[in-house]
């Protein structure tokens, strides 16, 4: 999803000459009228505005206006002002309003292009290194999870529900979805806040050691233990202990971590009488505990009192709209931290990450991005930075899709990312098959409407057809981009779809 750029300006033709402009770069562009409709967008929380280029002068409402407004509601959106009067007080005045830069109008392609760039790229590493702070602290809060999806909006709207109360949470989700992220928001935006927020992995965690770690022992209480450990859970008292992958411990610790969620206390290794604990517990798994519960590898009764309140995180893969914002917010913090200036991801190179699966999930999206800036020999990410995810997509896509292409016998069926894409892309134009006008039915046969996802199998089967395999025709024909194509070929399952041209 690219960023959304808000245009605020009275005049129409300006409005529209800069719409243009920024839809060129490849942004998405909103537009408003005036300093009020402005506001009304900026202060709407599913707006998801990325940057403001905003007129200074405007009647009601003025730009300096919107700006006051803006830092009244706490918004940290960058504020790129333009207009017509380009006098220093002017300059001054806006610049101490907040304004990240300052255009004189008619502004050119390159200065607005390079503004917002920068702005962009300055909100992220703003943003990541604030992020990363918070984190350390113990104070994240919802606000710091990047993600604009609305496969993530329920899950947010319930961890927030969550952090209001005391009641034992268990994030559920793969493995690299950023659990623990939701964890530690969970504790920077509940009342145990200023308290520690402690981590452990359990299944990091060595058999044997799993009641030291947790519980702490008594000095000598076996061999090997020179002096007192306290343990987990009395480091994190009056806080939060997030108990990450919790399906990985051993069954014996789990009758001791029962009886300290029961009885609010807990028992040293070693030691003469149990000790008060006051924790809130946050567990996290990638696992199926309730089908490791019927394997008998999982205690019942403890699951249920870990399960009170389950947050499931989605896939990556099913939340795709995160995928630019995440990929953006990796690059400036891997930018700074490695000296590299690399400022932004090519157009090509952020349709090959929007199109990839990532099984890995945000844990390999970060990596990817890790290793593209280490790569990158220009000033943004291109496809070649990231040869890795470009060889799997091939290798995803050639499956996809040879099989539809099949129906057409001479139809190109190489990989079409990216190697083959220029072999595609000269293959013999559609004028050259003799194909019947199609005519696509509409109810089955039982007379009932056919289902929106069959249709849009039978159209997709027969434009790869109509046009040889040759994608991005494919794309603009059907007016979507060639990364939504290729997740549509999984996920409407056209693998496993008949490979036959609709009934004519």
């Amino acid at each position: 999803m690219p960023d959304r750029i808000l245009i605020v300006d009275d005049d129409p033709v300006q409005r529209r000459l800069v719409e243009s402009m920024v839809q060129r770069f490849g942004y998405e562009a909103v537009t408003a009228d005036g300093g009020d409709a402005a506001v009304a967008i900026l202060t709407d929380r599913d707006s998801g505005i990325d940057c403001v280029v905003l007129d200074l002068v405007m009647p009601d409402l003025d730009g300096l206006g919107v700006m006051a407004r803006m830092r009244e509601a706490g918004l940290t959106i960058p504020v790129i002002v333009q207009t017509a009067h380009g006098g220093i007080d002017n300059v001054i005045s806006a610049m101490r309003a907040g304004a990240a830069d300052f255009i004189v109008k008619p502004a050119s392609v390159e200065r607005l292009q390079v503004s917002l760039r920068n702005a962009l790229q300055a909100r992220a590493l703003t943003g990541e290194l604030a992020r990363v702070k918070r984190s350390r602290d113990g104070t994240l809060t919802f606000a710091d999870v990047v993600s604009r999806a609305p496969a993530m909006r329920a899950v947010l709207r319930a961890a927030e529900k969550a952090a209001a109360s005391a009641i034992p949470a268990l994030i559920e989700g793969e493995s690299g979805t950023g659990k623990e992220l939701i964890a530690r928001a969970i504790h920077g935006s509940g009342e145990r806040r200023a308290k520690p927020f402690i981590a452990v992995n359990c299944g990091a965690i060595p058999e044997t050691l799993v009641e030291s770690t947790l519980f702490g022992h008594e000095k000598g209480a076996f061999t090997g233990a020179t002096e007192k450990h306290t343990g987990k859970f009395l480091e994190a008292s009056g806080g939060t202990l997030f108990l990450d992958e919790i399906g990985e411990l051993p069954l014996n610790a789990q009758v001791k971590l029962l009886r300290a969620l029961q009885e609010g206390e807990i028992e040293p290794v070693g030691a003469r009488k149990p000790l008060k604990v006051d924790v809130r517990i946050v567990s996290a798994t990638n696992r199926d505990l309730l089908a490791e519960v019927k394997a008998g590898r999982f205690r019942e009764d403890l699951y249920y009192r870990l399960n009170v309140f389950p947050v499931s995180v989605p896939p990556l893969r099913q939340r795709v709209e995160d995928i630019p914002d995440l990929a953006r917010h990796f690059l400036a913090r891997f930018a700074a931290e490695e000296g590299k200036p690399v400022r932004g991801i090519a157009s090509e190179a952020m349709a090959m990450l929007t199109a990839f699966s990532w099984p890995g999930n945000v844990r390999q999206l970060e990596n990817a991005i890790f290793r593209a800036v280490v790569l990158a020999e220009g000033d943004e990410i291109g496809v070649d930075d990231l040869p890795q995810i470009g060889a799997q997509l091939g290798r995803q896509t050639h499956n996809a899709v040879t099989k539809i292409v099949s129906i057409v016998p001479d139809a190109p069926t190489a990989a079409i990312w990216p190697d083959s894409a220029q072999q595609i892309e000269q293959a013999e134009p559609a004028s050259a098959l003799t194909m019947s006008p199609p005519a696509l039915p509409l109810t089955d046969g039982n007379g009932d409407v056919r289902p929106l996802d069959a249709i849009e199998q039978d159209v997709i089967r027969f434009a790869i057809a109509h046009y040889r395999g040759r994608m991005s025709e494919v794309a603009r024909r059907l007016q979507i981009g060639r990364s939504t194509l290729y997740r549509k070929l999984e996920g409407l399952g056209l693998e496993n779809a008949p490979t036959s041209v609709p009934a004519e």
